[in-house]
């Protein structure tokens, strides 16, 4: 899912490097729960870019929601997540698609949906998450 080859900024920057052992090092609930959180910072300051028409920013962050739900798609395993990973990957698809016309049309009001997809689904992988820990204990 991720690149685990050492970044050579890391040497110079001890914040990335912390960042990076803390995504090699996570358990898959809690990768998904940052990639959430990522896509939705991301995604709040494309929003906030489009109002203030500042497009050139707009567009990275929206890019960078992008990649990461395409990311999230790519994750998938059709073969064991069966009906629930096909949902999953038309919901990607589509959102991606909501975020590109945002981006395209600058118009934010494509985005609230995917906000609010986004922060439904971190909360729940937040709440599985959680069950996980009980359970481990």
């Amino acid at each position: 899912m991720m690149n685990t080859m050492p970044d050579s900024s890391i040497k110079t920057n001890p914040q990335k490097a912390y960042q990076q052992v803390s995504v090699q090092t996570a358990p898959p609930e809690k990768l998904l729960i940052m990639l959430y959180s990522a896509a939705i910072k991301n995604l709040q300051q494309g929003k906030k870019a489009i109002e203030d028409k500042q497009f050139d920013l707009a567009s990275k962050s929206l890019c960078k929601v992008q990649d990461i739900l395409a990311e999230l798609n790519n994750s998938l395993n059709m073969e064991k997540g069966g009906q629930i990973a096909a949902n999953l990957r038309a919901l990607y698809e589509f959102y991606e698609g909501e975020v590109i016309k945002a981006n395209l049309k600058k118009d934010p009001s494509y985005l609230q949906p995917v906000l609010e997809f986004l922060q439904s689904y971190r909360d729940m992988w937040i709440e599985a998450a959680k069950i996980v820990r009980m359970g481990a204990k």
